[in-house]
């Protein structure tokens, strides 16, 4: 079945026409991880945006300039009433399985209280993204489909999708699978990691919610959408310790219960302790699509497991690179009082110094890094490393560099490859000598005042336990000789 044989899904989309007299479309949770990604591309179509947000400020810098910010919240009835004043669509993508209170009570509240505002304001569609499988089986899962019933309850037409793990760089079911494997090469695991799940690429998440837009639904639907495979949780560990080169030995024991189990997943990755109980309910009952009606409804067709795996590897380098990383440092990291800032797998080593020198002269500085001018601070050390990389099969130090005053992006500087250079602004290298993992060092200038300031950051993604070991063991050496180079760069001779 197709779009153009189905009575109650049209061939045509039905956009509201942009302008100040078109209508409007309402995205709530667009600070979240979904919502986040759904709204960049909300902006790219020919429509009025508006979204919901508790603290508009967290939006503004992810916000065009024509989307509109309304101060509000789901548990606030009155903020609804305002936010919902012209809308023609409304995105539900809340979750309060994060807070410290009862999620469920929370999760019904909410959703109560936007179906009976939706219906008041006399909005013709909600779409919302719920969960896979079975319910009864755990609260998670329970709360998720139950606010699906209450908005399909409000006689508002609501399309709901169910899903099961989402596959993407910073959503919590990777990060979790990325977190075990990084940090455990043998993990003694609960049966729930032979339990078949159906997962499905963010990017495939996002295609069916803009989809659902574009179309005219005249009553409520459930739609279950998953890539085209079943595989366990242990088969999505396997997959990301191939990917990453890792090898892991997984042993199955029977006695682990789901209270034990997310005791376990708290010490062994403590950013997930406070939903991993909830979290772990749900992935030990299996979530796969048994109505398939979505294919013949939507031209969204799923990629497999490996490939969705594959790109989020792949989109997360390309998000942290085009990212000022010292912003990253705000958001999602797990700061410590040694081994620098964690942001998901990556250690992150950041400082900025002030310096009388114009963005221009600062930069010449910075641009003759390397070669035979050295590293302005430590260069026995700079050799050291050379040496002991050579002997490892590496690169060592003997490139050196194409031109002393200029580099350009694929010019090599000793062990490292320029990446991205824009003059004054930024210069980004990636190491290129034998490492358990991979590094990059990046350098920001900006204009402060009639001289400047300069950030640079030292940034690892460790590989396994070994990668780990090797950061924590030259951390010391590193805060010794990133702090020499950059109290030399920014003096004025």
């Amino acid at each position: 079945m197709t779009t153009t044989d189905h009575p109650d899904f049209p061939l045509r989309p039905t956009l509201p026409q942009p302008g100040p007299g078109g209508q409007i479309v309402l995205l709530t949770g667009a600070t979240g991880y979904v919502g986040g990604r759904l709204l960049r591309e909300l902006q790219k179509l020919p429509l009025r945006l508006r979204c919901l947000a508790r603290k508009p400020a967290y939006l503004k810098s992810k916000a065009g300039p024509l989307v509109e910010i309304a101060e509000g919240d789901v548990m606030d009835p009155a903020s609804l009433t305002r936010a919902l004043q012209g809308v023609w669509t409304a995105y539900y993508l809340v979750h309060s399985m994060g807070t410290s209170q009862a999620f469920e009570d929370q999760d019904r509240t909410a959703a109560l209280n936007f179906a009976q505002a939706a219906k008041e304001a006399g909005v013709s569609k909600i779409i919302y993204l719920g969960g896979l499988g079975r319910t009864g089986l755990s609260a998670h899962l329970s709360s998720r489909q139950e606010v699906g019933q209450i908005l399909r309850d409000s006689g508002v037409p609501t399309v709901e999708f169910q899903a099961s793990i989402i596959l993407g760089s910073g959503s919590l079911s990777f990060e979790l699978v990325r977190a075990l494997v990084e940090r455990l090469p043998v993990m003694i695991a609960p049966k729930w990691v032979s339990v078949l799940c159906q997962p499905i690429a963010i990017e495939d998440v996002v295609r069916y919610l803009v989809e659902a837009l574009e179309m005219d639904f005249f009553r409520s639907e459930v739609f279950q959408i998953g890539s085209r495979e079943r595989v366990s949780y242990g088969g999505l560990m396997a997959q990301y310790a191939k990917l990453r080169g890792l090898r892991r030995l997984v042993i199955p024991v029977p006695v682990l219960t789901p209270r034990l189990s997310s005791l376990w997943l708290g010490l062994v990755t403590p950013v997930y302790a406070r939903v991993g109980r909830a979290l772990i309910e749900g992935v030990r009952n299996a979530t796969i699509v048994t109505d398939p009606k979505a294919l013949g409804v939507f031209a969204v067709r799923p990629m497999g497991v490996g490939q969705a795996m594959e790109r989020a590897l792949n989109n997360e380098d390309a998000e942290f690179s085009a990212t000022r990383w010292c912003d990253s440092l705000s958001s999602g990291a797990e700061a410590r009082p040694f081994g620098g800032t964690i942001v998901g797998s990556r250690f992150v080593d950041s400082r900025a110094m002030e310096s009388l020198l114009t963005p221009e002269k600062l930069f010449q500085k910075l641009e003759s890094i390397g070669g035979s001018k050295g590293w302005y601070y430590g260069n026995f050390l700079w050799q050291l490393r050379g040496w002991l990389d050579l002997l490892v099969g590496g690169v060592g130090l003997r490139r050196g560099r194409r031109d002393p005053l200029r580099l350009s992006p694929g010019d090599t500087v000793d062990f490292w490859r320029v990446e991205a250079v824009e003059r004054p602004r930024l210069l980004r290298l990636a190491a290129e000598m034998k490492l358990p993992g991979r590094a990059w060092l990046q350098f920001e200038v900006e204009a402060k005042g009639t001289g400047s300031l300069i950030r640079q950051t030292a940034l690892f993604d460790a590989q396994g336990l070994g990668g780990r070991l090797y950061w924590w063991a030259l951390y010391p050496l590193h805060q010794l000789v990133f702090q020499g180079m950059l109290r030399n760069l920014v003096k004025g001779d």
